[in-house]
């Protein structure tokens, strides 16, 4: 990930490395400078290398003699770094010729704000969700494949289903993708709308690429946190006026979320899950997430809810085998402050849904019933 870029002598000067401890220096395009990992990483390293530039030594007076031919001079620079990962901050010192030529410091706002200079080359899978992806990102220009989109789930919806199903639900996926889209704008992200997919949801496109796990959690927790305001505003509607259709309304749309919700990706739980993971470092942080995992596979079945605990260790088991790759993300890592409290309010956010449903299941209603029965199934 790009760490660090400050005008140096005419051109950039930017710095790249990964937690695994590797970092190079460039120039422009040009590499100046480069430190391999090692067992033994030091938050202190040191860039050294030398520049050559000329010195014009004209005279442009008409009168006087020919001007000189032009000197080369070696210049000695060298660009000393205090990396700190988690929480994370840099101090740097960048000197020429043992002269200061510039410092500062940066934190993780500022990696959230940069617009890296060299895109990210990322190993995408192929999958169906990947796929849609592509061919939205093909056509997200034309605002008349949202509307096309949009009516041929509901059609799609009204079909196998009825009118009324069809509407709440595309409002409840409208809903969750705008809960996306407000923390895209947040951090500045250029946003695409939404984009309404039969039979596999909605989804919410930018241009933009985020650089920390921060934005990477809170854009992905957004969308169900949302769809938890609107489970609970239906759920205040229904106290009100006693009408089912409100209940229902609730429950259905915390079930969707909740789904939402799985560790499995690339679903919105699967990138909260994995930020968390790969933003531990050490052994224990390992192991505390196994432990979490299986405390909630174990939970799971504990409160009946065969679905959600199976796919929750089916999620778990896929994020441990990527884990050991964490070191080359691109992506700043959770500090702990950050790690705790993505873990709270996703449990709470989790825990809130299975209430909901668990509330309207005890009234005795068949299809306010529905939802707890698939959970437990």
């Amino acid at each position: 990930m790009e760490l660090l870029k400050v005008e140096f002598l005419g051109k950039n000067l930017r710095l790249e490395g990964s937690m695994a401890g590797w970092q190079q220096l460039f120039w422009g395009d040009a590499l100046v400078s480069e430190i391999a990992a090692s067992p033994e990483d030091s938050e202190s390293k040191v860039h050294h290398f030398e520049m050559q530039f000329v010195r014009d030594n004209a005279n442009t007076a008409l009168h006087e003699t020919p001007p000189e031919a032009p000197s080369i001079e070696l210049v000695q620079c060298r660009l000393e770094v205090d990396l700190k990962w988690q929480p994370f901050n840099i101090q740097y010192r960048v000197l020429v010729n043992d002269e200061d030529y510039t410092t500062g410091t940066r934190n993780s706002k500022d990696i959230e704000r940069q617009v890296p200079e060299r895109p990210v080359d990322t190993k995408r899978k192929l999958s169906l969700i990947g796929l849609a992806s592509l061919g939205m990102k093909l056509l997200k220009s034309a605002k008349l494949i949202k509307v096309v989109l949009a009516g041929a789930s509901l059609a799609a919806y009204s079909w196998f289903f009825s009118f009324q199903f069809a509407v709440s639900l595309l409002a409840c996926l409208v809903f969750h993708e705008y809960g996306h889209i407000r923390a895209m704008k947040y951090f500045n992200m250029p946003t695409k709308g939404i984009y309404l997919i039969p039979f596999f949801g909605g989804m919410a496109l930018t241009d933009g690429k985020i650089n920390t796990r921060w934005q990477d959690v809170v854009i992905s927790i957004m969308g169900p946190f949302f769809g938890l305001i609107m489970s609970l505003a239906c759920l205040l509607a229904y106290w009100i006026t006693d009408n089912i259709f409100f209940a229902g309304l609730a429950s259905f749309n915390a079930l969707l979320n909740i789904f939402n919700l799985l560790p499995i990706l690339p679903l919105d739980g699967g990138h909260i899950l994995k930020s968390v993971s790969f933003s531990m470092n050490s052994k224990v942080g390992l192991i505390v997430c196994v432990l979490a995992a299986a405390f909630g596979v174990w939970l799971s079945y504990s409160l009946g809810l065969a679905l959600l605990g199976f796919l929750l260790f089916i999620g778990s088991i896929e994020i441990f085998f990527e884990w050991k790759e964490r070191h080359q993300s691109h992506l700043l890592p959770l500090d702990r402050y950050g790690q705790i409290f993505t873990t709270v309010w996703y449990v709470a956010t989790v825990a809130s849904f299975v209430a909901i449903i668990g509330y309207f299941a005890r009234s005795g209603d068949t299809l306010l019933s529905l939802p707890l029965q698939i959970l437990q199934s």
